[in-house]
């Protein structure tokens, strides 16, 4: 009956890694040079040229400043002084 549980509710069943996660590492790695020897001897692999990285690294870097600063898309609005009237405001019961 135990068994049938574990069939019935995927959470109770131990995690075991499939397909390629699997594998022995060393034949993981074998695998993979295999396939980015055969995309550039086909001419489909992509390779960054210094620019276009240096473009990647500024977005993302953008992004993770922006975080930082407390800028940027991922703030909710409102202006500092509104910030600090309502943090004052939520420690006056206290």
């Amino acid at each position: 009956m135990a068994n049938q549980a574990n069939q019935a509710d995927p959470s109770n069943a131990p995690r075991r890694s499939r397909g390629f996660a699997a594998m022995d590492p060393e034949k993981q790695r074998a695998i993979s040079s295999k396939g980015g020897q055969a995309a550039h001897q086909k001419g489909t692999a992509h390779e960054f040229t210094s620019e276009e990285a240096r473009a990647a690294g500024a977005k993302s870097h953008g992004s993770r400043n922006a975080a930082r600063t407390g800028g940027g898309a991922s703030t909710r609005g409102g202006s500092s002084e509104q910030h600090a009237a309502a943090g004052s405001q939520s420690h006056m019961g206290r």
